[in-house]
């Protein structure tokens, strides 16, 4: 924690002096051409009215001399003859626009070139070529980007020194509290933290402090849980039974198939008993891994399209490729997805929908059908036994306990046509 702390604060320090010194050094790069090219234009302006009496009269100019900076001057007539001073011999791109009477500033062979016509009242009778290295600018503007890069160095450094200090601060309260959480963790409820004078910290480990306490509540809770997921779906488990019994003492009837298929159906509502026991009193292992997402959705299939088909319904899945991986609970997803699915089925009409998506940092499926709408408020909806309910009004306030259990989210997104959506965290 000492290292992510000091390498933060420094990486924060470097993104600061970054997104600050790299528009200021090319502002100083900018300025510095800019400042370059506005000495060759007073040169070459200053050389224009010197040469622009000979260059009328067709003589020779003899004042042309290239000052000591490294600018070099040319003098062109017509058709970029150059007759005096260092230039190109045919002229360039900058000489011919000064040649039609523009004034051209232009980056030509590495170098800056600055060109401005020679006029003779509104007639334009040359040109002078101004011209200086570009890599002089450059070695200039190199130099300050050093003392910059200086100043930034220096920056980074005392923050460097300041995040060891502050981290050293923070990292031994904050190893205490993960000291008395591996305690509570292993039973033992009379673990108490002691106040670190961060009031953040502090925060933590009264919220700590006050867990041994709720620990009790928590597990009341949980075992109210189970009895409730247990009832639920052992009764409609004990009326299968009773039927397919009964459905066997009929002599004269090949009644076996479907016998055969009510006892896989009570033996897949037995093992969803065990999944919810198992979810409420964590008993999974502790190695989690990923959701088999593939065989929970091919299950879905399978159970799902012969009871939907019977209703004159369709079953539509779609998986978005780029779906991430989830460490969540494939018990727990398939619980969740069952209460939708079953809620659909029940209250809803038209096709049932089951979207699966990538929602940032999370993995969202979203369950919906076709139905006219839900109107009840959505924290009615998902309140155990609801006046609101339109049946026990246990099976959504399940779902959501199973998935804020895995660390996730049920919500109602769409209240017309209805539209629920699962979110739980993305593998990291």
């Amino acid at each position: 924690m000492r290292t992510r702390i000091v390498g933060l604060a420094v990486l924060a320090a470097v993104l600061a002096i970054a997104l600050f010194g790299v528009p200021l050094a090319g502002g100083v790069l900018k300025y510095a051409k800019s400042n370059e090219r506005t000495k060759l234009l007073l040169g070459a302006d200053a050389a224009a009215a010197a040469v622009s009496a000979d260059v009328l009269r067709g003589k020779m100019p003899t004042d042309l001399r290239d000052p000591n900076d490294g600018t070099h001057l040319a003098v062109y007539v017509d058709r970029g003859l150059r007759i005096l001073g260092t230039g190109p011999e045919g002229g360039d791109p900058a000489v011919y626009a000064a040649l039609h009477g523009e004034i051209s500033n232009k980056d030509l062979n590495g170098e800056l070139v600055v060109a401005v016509p020679v006029t003779h009242d509104t007639d334009v009778i040359g040109a002078v070529r101004a011209a200086s290295p570009v890599m002089a600018v450059y070695r200039q503007v190199a130099l300050v980007w050093l003392g910059m890069l200086g100043l930034g160095g220096l920056a980074i450094g005392m923050v460097w020194l300041v995040a060891r200090r502050q981290a050293r601060r923070l990292a031994r309260p904050l190893e205490e509290l993960s000291e008395a959480a591996r305690r509570l963790g292993q039973g033992d409820f009379s673990v108490r933290t002691t106040p670190a004078a961060i009031p953040e910290i502090d925060s933590v480990g009264s919220a700590l402090n006050s867990t041994a306490g709720r620990l009790d509540a928590m597990l009341a809770r949980e075992r109210s849980f189970s009895a409730d997921a247990s009832h639920q779906l052992r009764t409609p488990l004990t009326g299968l039974r009773l039927r397919l019994e009964a459905a066997m003492e009929h002599p004269g009837q090949d009644l076996r198939h479907a016998i055969t298929d009510g006892i896989a159906a009570a033996d897949r509502l037995e093992q969803t008993i065990e999944e919810l026991l198992a979810l409420a009193r964590d008993t999974r292992s502790s190695n989690a891994t990923p959701l088999d997402l593939p065989v929970l959705l091919d299950e879905i299939e399978a159970g799902w399209h012969d009871r939907l088909a019977a209703q004159d319904r369709a079953l539509h899945v779609a998986v978005d490729p780029l779906a991430p991986v989830s460490l969540a609970s494939t018990a727990a997803v398939r619980q969740v997805l069952t209460v939708l699915l079953d809620n659909a089925a029940t209250h809803g009409s038209g096709t049932v929908s089951v979207a699966v998506r990538n929602a940032a940092d999370a993995l969202a499926i979203d369950v919906s059908d076709e139905g006219t709408g839900i109107t009840a408020p959505e924290p009615e909806l998902f309140t155990r036994r609801s006046r609101l309910a339109d049946g026990h009004g246990i099976g959504l306030a399940l779902a959501r306990s199973l998935a804020e259990a895995e660390g996730g989210r049920l919500r109602l997104t769409r209240p017309a046509p209805p539209t629920f959506t699962l979110l739980v965290p993305a593998q990291a």
